[in-house]
């Protein structure tokens, strides 16, 4: 697809799955689920590699862990790449290094080199997160991004749920080694359809002779009050699910005796509520603009975490539901809120989308880690879900306190 195609896509974008639109739309669905598939999909042949590599559990755990650091600090490149050099470049360029050290993963000696593959695979999938969020704002305004980006996060969570049970069937049926070949195979696939049908985007919906240079962007961005609201919304309204990551397998394992087949069942469920609100704000970011689906979002969190007190306080007898039902609606909200946000930080500066997009995935990930830490270490000595409940509380006031700003504007 060449550049007078990507114009074309620019000034009559459709979302209709039969049109060039759609088509890319399903591109970059798949870009965006390279990174959290590789991320979870090693974790059923941990035990098997620990076996190998004579390494006890906790070590082999950095390969996640660093995967994760990995993924998050890589955006602040791969962005700044893209506005200098294209979109389809450092897409392309990033595909080819998870494929390759996923194929010399295969030939590991050693948990050191098992890391590094790891950490390599982390920085080459980073691209397909930034690139395709940056992609979106190439190619519409703020308001139609936002609706477009709920459509792609969907596979955020979706994709997470089954990498566990993709690769368990492969190392079970085939080795360990099966699931990096996989994975190459994958990103080897996805830079395929990229080479043949990704249009280069970048300055589509920039002012004319507004590329100025990364640092020139970068003091823009930084100095930007809209920027930095946009980004900590962004930041804290996701930090409810990587905190519940972290508390709610002490709270239903642990506390409540429940199998850790039933947490994955209600896991799943409580997905659905993010799905929903992915599609909510696909639908309503046109009609009511950014602002209104981050305030909504908001406020659905709100009610969520006041269901969690509640349900906490007076209902513990009611197991997994009191933890469960509340994160549904903290979730449906956040997939409200998460996209008007992410457009809004990548809409403050258009020709800068791609740093934009870094900075935003960055500061997601770094704390939405530390929120699954802490929250793990805050439930390890509870004896009841209502720590995980004030922790939810004082991260959504944190988002309210965020957004605050960007609303009196």
């Amino acid at each position: 697809m060449d550049d007078r195609a990507a114009k074309k896509l620019h000034d009559s974008p459709q979302s209709d799955a039969a049109t060039p639109w759609g088509l890319l739309l399903l591109l970059l669905m798949a870009m965006t689920s390279i990174g959290p598939t590789t991320l979870n999909i090693l974790l059923p042949a941990l035990p098997e590699l620990a076996r190998k590599l004579s390494a006890d559990i906790p070590t082999l755990q950095l390969t996640v862990s660093l995967f994760l650091l990995g993924l998050a600090g890589a955006q602040l490149v791969m962005g700044p790449l893209s506005d200098r050099f294209g979109r389809r470049p450092v897409l392309l360029g990033g595909f080819a290094l998870t494929a390759t050290a996923s194929l010399l993963a295969v030939a590991i000696s050693s948990i050191e080199s098992l890391v590094l593959a790891r950490i390599l695979q982390a920085v080459g999938a980073s691209a397909g997160v930034v690139v395709s969020r940056a992609i979106i704002r190439d190619l519409f305004d703020r308001e139609r991004a936002a609706s477009m980006i709920g459509l792609v996060a969907t596979v955020m969570v979706v994709v997470p749920t089954f990498g566990p049970l993709i690769g368990g069937v492969l190392d079970t049926a085939f080795g360990w080694e099966a699931i990096f070949v996989f994975t190459a195979a994958t990103s080897l696939a996805v830079l395929a359809w990229a080479a043949v049908t990704l249009p280069e985007t970048r300055g589509l919906n920039a002012p004319a002779g507004a590329q100025e240079g990364f640092l020139r962007d970068l003091r823009h961005l930084t100095g930007s009050a809209s920027f930095a609201g946009y980004v900590l919304v962004a930041a804290f309204g996701s930090a409810t699910f990587f905190a519940f990551l972290g508390g709610s397998p002490h709270v239903v394992v642990t506390l409540m005796g429940r199998s850790s087949a039933e947490y994955g069942v209600w896991f799943a469920i409580s997905a659905l509520g993010y799905m929903a609100g992915n599609f909510s704000a696909s639908r309503l970011a046109m009609r009511f603009g950014v602002e209104r689906l981050i305030l909504w979002g908001i406020l659905i969190e709100v009610v969520g975490v006041a269901l969690a007190t509640g349900l906490a306080a007076f209902a513990p007898h009611w197991g997994p539901a009191i933890v469960f039902l509340p994160q549904m609606v903290i979730s449906l909200g956040n997939g409200v809120m998460l996209p008007g946000a992410i457009s809004g930080a990548v809409s403050v500066r258009p020709q800068a989308a791609g740093t934009a997009a870094g900075i935003t995935g960055c500061v997601q990930m770094t704390i939405g880690a530390a929120s699954t830490q802490y929250a793990g270490t805050l439930l390890a000595g509870a004896s009841s879900a209502m720590p995980l409940a004030i922790l939810m509380v004082v991260l959504v006031i944190a988002t309210a306190v965020s957004f605050a700003p960007l609303m009196r504007r």
